[in-house]
């Protein structure tokens, strides 16, 4: 789409637009540059962002304006490239104090399949620091949100949206340089209909949104990819001084008492890791489709309900994404290919705050499990995929988001912890979160940084070529320090007697298991096993209709490995109710290994993609096929 202002010719905007991405995979890789935008950073970068939109469930749409501030930080060119995808632009204006509106020339440019369409707008100057309004609409089918109908919600009565804006989806709802390594404050008008709630991560106005209408401001910068909104039928109901619960009235009560723990969280994190700089610490309910565990944005992170379990056996979720608050919102990395350091340095965090708030026992059985979870990988990844350090160049960034970079990280950090000491490590990650705070940085720098700060003091203690062989090589080094769990040594015993035939179902010692021993249990039971096996454990534990979502899938996965047809309603109405990718996709992918199987996971996803996100609907099209 063109649009001709009065200070620019044709010629002029087609000559600066931004070219095509080149394929740069045999090239050598470039530390800090973002091979996934398409806008030209290196000569702008945007401050501030300045959003008016209404939000249209008929429509499915998000229709408004963005106010952009943008500094000039080199060169002299007179085109500003951003990112887009799928956005219908109206019209783009200069905006300058005093004067009118001036409508600017710009253009679309031809779309990536994984990176969008350049947005190019002709600047009549080299303008040092400047706002334009960008007038636009986004389009039914944005990857970044998902329109959820009122029969797909807890209350069934009242439509929901809501947005995830990882890893480069914040493009597909707003016009923007869509890159980890540029931060911005923004403030916020959202109206909606009657009756529904709009939330953002950002510091809501108390006064608004009796008409419909909410403002929002988040005075600290975040990168784009920290953007994010929702509309719907919601309850608040506060936990402690600086934290809460937002979820639908059918919910906010469960989800109040899972969550409970949370401010406890919140102290411990500062303890271990310095002040929490985002004011409040909220969560918000999400509808089941929701296609991660939990997306950490700041001041209110989204959370799927399948972790409302009733007995608190799965918030390692909320330490995790309360970790985030200091690795990764506050440490960004500055391209996808240093997404370990957010998610690896969170993944330590979680553990170190599970510790402290539940005690080291369930914080050794979760280390146990995500150790095991990363053996798994390793041994099925091809070995590009199995690097810290990863090469995303060509690929949708979403790719990289494998056990590697959260279970991989964490175990470096651990690795690290037993050569300097508990102590150094811990007083060397309140000063890297002191040091870097509000910045984005790369694996360069840490590594720069961990050198100077860390192991400067210990001569000795770590080579270049071990921390090679972890961030930059394949696999799982020899000297990783497998954890230990005396509880799940326990486990392991009473397992090996159930198979032996030794041990009835009933003799096991399961009324004292939790969760976590459970899931042990589970998943280390063999690839194949006698049909009277699965008869017994299901009569004796109804596992087949286990409300627990992680003990379920786990369920699951032996079910359709083994052809355990008791199970197969199960199955389906657990894949066609929750849109979580973490316990759908392996699920698919493991029907999809048979014939009879592939048939089954056909069916079912016909009836239940209409329900999932696009980003799940995305990952499965390329394992099932589009219905």
């Amino acid at each position: 789409m063109i649009r001709l202002g009065a200070i620019a010719s044709l010629a002029l905007l087609v000559s600066c637009a931004a070219q095509p991405v080149a394929d740069t995979a045999s090239a050598p890789l470039q530390s800090g540059r973002d091979y996934h935008t398409l806008a030209n950073v290196d000569e702008f970068r945007v401050r501030h962002l300045a959003l008016d939109l209404t939000v249209d469930f008929d429509a499915r749409r998000l229709a408004g304006g963005a106010d952009l501030t943008v500094e000039r930080i080199a060169g002299a060119g007179r085109t500003l490239v951003l990112d887009t995808r799928g956005l219908d632009v109206a019209s783009v204006e200069l905006l300058a104090p005093g004067a009118a509106p001036q409508p600017l020339a710009f253009s679309v440019g031809a779309a990536d399949a994984h990176l969008g369409a350049p947005l190019s707008i002709a600047l009549p100057s080299d303008l040092a620091k400047f706002t334009l309004r960008i007038r636009y609409s986004t389009r039914p089918e944005a990857s970044g949100l998902q329109w959820v109908a009122p029969a797909q919600t807890a209350g069934k009565v009242a439509p929901f949206l809501y947005s995830q804006s990882q890893a480069i989806h914040a493009r597909s709802w707003l016009p923007l340089q869509d890159s980890p390594q540029v931060r911005f404050t923004y403030e916020a008008t959202i109206r909606v209909p009657a009756g529904l709630r709009a939330l953002m991560g950002a510091e809501p106005d108390a006064s608004s949104g009796l008409d419909g209408v909410f403002r929002f401001d988040m005075p600290q910068a975040i990168p784009s990819y920290l953007m994010a909104i929702a509309a719907g039928r919601l309850e608040f109901r506060p936990i402690g001084g600086r934290t809460g619960v937002y979820a639908e009235p059918e919910i906010i009560a469960a989800a109040s008492r899972e969550f409970a723990d949370t401010e406890k969280m919140l102290e411990t994190g500062e303890s271990l890791f310095g002040p929490y700089r985002w004011g409040r610490y909220d969560v918000l309910i999400l509808p089941p489709s929701f296609p991660y565990g939990g997306m950490e944005n700041p001041r209110l992170s989204f959370i799927t309900p399948t972790v409302i379990a009733g007995d608190r056996s799965l918030v390692a979720l909320i330490a995790h994404e309360l970790a985030h608050s200091w690795s990764g919102n506050l440490v960004t990395n500055a391209t996808w290919r240093d997404f370990w350091l957010n998610e690896g340095f969170t993944v330590y965090l979680e553990r170190r705050i599970m510790a402290a708030v539940y005690g080291p026992r369930r914080a050794a059985m979760e280390d146990l499990l995500g150790f095991q979870s990363l053996e798994r990988e390793v041994a099925t990844l091809p070995p590009a995929e199995q690097i810290l350090a990863i090469d995303l160049r060509g690929r949708d960034p979403d790719d990289g988001m494998s056990e590697i970079p959260y279970e991989k990280g964490r175990f470096f950090l651990g690795w690290l912890e037993s050569r300097v000491g508990p102590p150094a490590l811990h007083a060397f990650l309140q000063d890297y979160f002191a040091h870097f705070a509000f910045q984005s940085i790369s694996t360069e720098q840490f590594r720069d940084y961990l050198d100077a700060r860390l192991l400067a003091q210990h001569p000795g203690a770590v080579t270049p070529a071990e921390l090679d062989q972890w961030i930059e090589q394949p696999g799982l080094p020899a000297t990783a320090i497998r954890p230990q769990s005396d509880a799940l040594i326990q486990v392991d015993a009473a397992r090996a007697a159930f198979l032996a035939g030794a041990r009835a179902p009933a003799d096991l010692p399961h009324a004292a298991w939790s969760t976590q021993e459970w899931l042990y249990f589970l998943g280390n039971l063999p690839e194949s096993m006698p049909r009277a096996q699965l008869d017994a454990l299901d009569a004796a534990f109804d596992l087949t209709h286990a409300t627990n979502n992680e003990i379920a899938f786990n369920w699951l996965s032996i079910a359709i490995r083994n052809g355990y047809e008791p199970a197969w309603p199960r199955l389906e109405q657990y894949l066609e109710s929750i849109g979580r990718r973490k316990l759908i996709v392996p699920l698919y992918s493991a029907m999809m290994k048979t014939q009879d199987g592939a048939q089954r996971a056909r069916a079912v996803y016909a009836r239940a993609r209409p329900g999932y996100h696009p980003i799940t609907a995305a990952s499965l099209d390329a394992i099932v096929g589009a219905p």
